[in-house]
């Protein structure tokens, strides 16, 4: 299974307002295991960024002005993302940024869903743990996820870090890298349930079957006998008496 953990990071809140994306970052997963490929681009948004947004990310305008436009990197971008499954946290936001870029540059499939399924790591959080705060920052700490290194928001870092929460959310330990020295240190986001300040616009996937599988006798009395031959070693770590 391929899926693809994206983040933006934008000039300001609402698209009903003008704002643009300024940074788009995404994480390849396959099968459960982050493999080092990823893709990420800062744009030129042609317009000013909020004094807040700024304060938030850390990016200027004239940081800016020789980045390329969004419709210069859409091809790449979809390309990227074609028929993987989209992990974003407060997916709402993102995709409506993605699909008002689109539709800026009469793209002829606007729709992300068009391109990508998508799941919205809010919506699943929210279920985990109802009643909680569930922003990136928060399941960070909850989940034991290193972010001591990120210092101001940004796209490929935050999804670094939702890469790794959200491995460790649905079932732990499969995001080690499938080569070492591809991969980046993590690194990540915050706010409260709404990530960075941004509005929760809804819910788009967050349903998630769990399969267990139990071992058959066979492989149980396997077992057994493999730690009784520990035992007549020495100690065994596997005892829990």
């Amino acid at each position: 299974m391929r899926q693809v953990v994206l983040d933006t990071e934008t000039t300001g809140l609402s698209t009903a307002q003008g704002h643009r994306i300024i940074e788009i970052g995404c994480i390849e997963l396959l099968n459960r295991r982050i493999t080092g490929r990823e893709f990420h681009r800062f744009l030129n948004p042609e317009r000013d960024i909020d004094e807040g947004a700024e304060a938030v990310h850390g990016i200027s305008r004239a940081d800016l002005e020789t980045a390329p436009r969004f419709s210069e990197i859409v091809d790449d971008l979809l390309e990227f993302l074609r028929g993987a499954e989209l992990v974003i946290h407060n997916a709402p936001f993102d995709v409506g940024f993605l699909e008002y870029e689109l539709e800026l540059i009469k793209f002829p499939q606007p729709k992300i869903e068009q391109h990508s399924s998508l799941l919205d790591t809010l919506a699943l959080a929210r279920e985990l743990h109802p009643g909680q705060r569930n922003s990136l920052d928060a399941l960070c700490k909850r989940y034991e996820v290193d972010a001591s290194k990120r210092d101001v928001h940004g796209a490929l870092i935050d999804s670094e870090l939702l890469a790794n929460v959200y491995l460790a959310m649905t079932g732990g330990q499969s995001s080690l890298l499938l080569d070492e020295e591809e991969s980046r240190p993590g690194s990540g986001s915050g706010g409260d349930d709404v990530c960075a300040g941004r509005p929760e616009t809804g819910n788009v996937r967050s349903n998630l079957e769990h399969v267990v599988i139990k071992a058959s006798d066979e492989e149980v009395a396997a077992h057994n006998a493999m730690l009784e031959k520990i035992r007549k070693s020495g100690a065994c770590v596997w005892d829990i008496d």
